[in-house]
């Protein structure tokens, strides 16, 4: 069998094209091939076409100060008109606090503030003792905050009853106390629907089935309307907390399922494993299975999260002063009737649930990308 060996070697071959910087990201994201190509133009003409009347009907042409529709009028202010921001600026305490006492309004800020402190703390991933911001969240801010909004006469604090509560604030406090249920509430039911004592699962299946087949406007209307019926003469519910144990409830029916699924992801003999290693079966659930579940339904918990937070504009129907509430209240103010009162009004209120809304998006994918639950390549 003849053999051969080349006496040189072959020529180096040339290195491929690469184009580094600005222009080489665009090429490899935008404009690596034709489908790519076109459909980076068609969307760049989109913005082309969208975003000059935006910035000129938000900023250019927007009216910034005044005190009444007269400010927001094309035909006195002698020039086309935009969004009339002046109106949310004469009426921004409204929105925030509905009529709570504008001397006491520091507790609310101080309820902000505390939330934020909280919120900030427990989300940094890498602050120090964590625990103290979840324990704040979950445990010290519903007690603190309840008795600085509602007041108490032992600590000083002017009582405040919720009927004049609203705004903003009234959002912040359904949404915060429907999320700060919901997940462990959501947990609880989900690993009772997985027990093997069929009283509890039974119990917890018929919970689940329930709260899910009703819609929450209907849950709504019953606690504020029925409730007080059934209950004796000389007993009442008030008026706020009513809404927000029936949100509460409605809401851990749907984390329930959330939980459920990523509980059923986890493979069996990952709780075989911890058994076999000595753990009982509370503790294999709480160390091993429960954190793989939880890791791969941070999509599906954030996404009940963001439902529910915008589910609170529901509670309006039922006489509580939410945001969109004292934002309709504000807009029907004859003095300031001018065309683009409304319109700038409903964006307000759009940008204001968006930027919630995308915040907590943002940082489940940020969540996501930590714990390297999902698609590792992003």
């Amino acid at each position: 069998m003849a053999e051969f060996v080349r006496a040189t070697p072959i020529p180096s071959s040339k290195p491929p094209r690469r184009a580094g910087g600005a222009w080489g990201w665009l090429q490899e994201n935008l404009f690596s091939g034709w489908g790519n190509t076109l459909t980076t133009l068609a969307i760049l003409a989109l913005l082309a076409w969208l975003v000059p009347p935006a910035l000129r009907f938000l900023v250019l042409d927007a009216v910034w100060t005044g005190t009444s529709g007269e400010a927001c009028r094309p035909e006195v202010v002698g020039r086309p008109v935009g969004a009339c921001w002046a109106f949310i600026g004469e009426k921004i305490n409204y929105l925030v606090y509905g009529s709570y006492p504008a001397s006491e309004r520091w507790r609310v800020n101080l309820v902000f503030a505390l939330a934020a402190l909280g919120a900030g703390w427990m989300l940094w991933l890498d602050a120090p003792r964590r625990g103290l911001g979840a324990g704040l969240v979950f445990g010290l801010l519903p007690v603190v905050g309840f008795f600085l909004l509602a007041g108490a006469t032992w600590l000083g604090l002017k009582p405040v009853p919720t009927g004049l509560w609203g705004g903003m604030l009234v959002t912040f406090v359904v949404a915060m106390v429907g999320i700060v249920a919901a997940l462990p509430l959501g947990i609880l039911l989900a690993l009772g629907r997985r027990s093997r004592l069929p009283v509890l699962r039974y119990a917890c299946i018929a919970f689940i089935e329930f709260w899910r087949g009703v819609p929450l406007i209907t849950v709504l209307f019953m606690a504020n309307v029925m409730l007080p019926l059934f209950l004796p003469g000389d007993l009442t519910v008030d008026r706020l907390l009513r809404p927000l144990i029936g949100i509460a409830l409605f809401a851990s029916a749907y984390m329930a399922e959330v939980v459920r699924g990523g509980l059923q992801a986890v493979p069996a003999g990952q709780g075989l494993a911890a058994q076999a290693l000595g753990l009982t079966r509370i503790q294999a659930m709480r160390y091993v299975i429960l954190p793989q579940a939880l890791k791969v339904v941070v999509p599906g918990i954030v996404n009940t999260f963001i439902g529910l937070f915008k589910d609170t504009t529901l509670v309006s129907i039922v006489g509580i002063a939410d945001f969109i509430r004292v934002l309709e209240a504000s807009r029907a103010d004859p003095r300031w009737s001018a065309p683009m009162v409304p319109l700038t009004a409903y964006l307000f209120a759009a940008l204001f649930y968006f930027a919630f809304c995308f915040c907590m998006a943002r940082y489940a994918g940020f969540i996501e990308r930590r714990l390297a639950a999902g698609d590792r390549t992003r």
